[in-house]
């Protein structure tokens, strides 16, 4: 399985799911272009890959609660697939299609109050598997683009 971007989410409200999008322009040291979360200084882009989307969906089926997660659910503004996002380490590299270079800066979001996931199915995983980047380059990433580590 390649590495890629399963989903390219968007939000101008805090407290809802993103909606995808097949492209977004993504600033230098800002984040993706009207995206609310964007201009976080360390938070400018969130990670979530679709593996982990599918855990958390058999999770929900085995406890018997409604519902199915989608990308763009929890809030991450990149949904990817084939990377093991629980593997990288802060300040490692990665390139998102011909121009982008992302940043890791945070492992895991702080949740100082239940989100709406929660309360509907009991947890959340982006305190452990969600990551944030800080954007090194900006450029235009579309759907299915390659998603590739840079060497330190």
């Amino acid at each position: 399985m390649k590495t890629r971007i399963y989903s390219i989410n968007l939000s101008k409200i805090k407290g809802v799911s993103k909606t995808p999008v097949d492209y977004v322009r993504v600033i230098e040291d800002f984040g993706f272009e009207d995206d609310v979360h964007a201009g976080d200084i360390v938070k400018q882009v969130s990670l979530l890959s679709i593996e982990s989307i599918k855990k958390q969906n058999e999770c929900i089926e085995i406890k018997g609660a409604s519902g199915y997660l989608k990308p763009g659910d929890f809030a991450e503004n990149i949904t990817t697939e084939g990377i093991d996002l629980c593997d990288l380490k802060i300040g490692q590299k990665f390139k998102i299609g011909n121009d982008v270079v992302l940043e890791i800066t945070k492992i895991g979001k702080d949740c100082h109050r239940h989100c709406s996931i929660y309360y509907k199915i009991g947890g959340c995983i982006m305190p452990k598997e969600g990551i944030f980047a800080k954007v090194l380059k900006g450029g235009v990433i579309r759907k299915n683009d390659t998603i590739e580590e840079i060497a330190c």
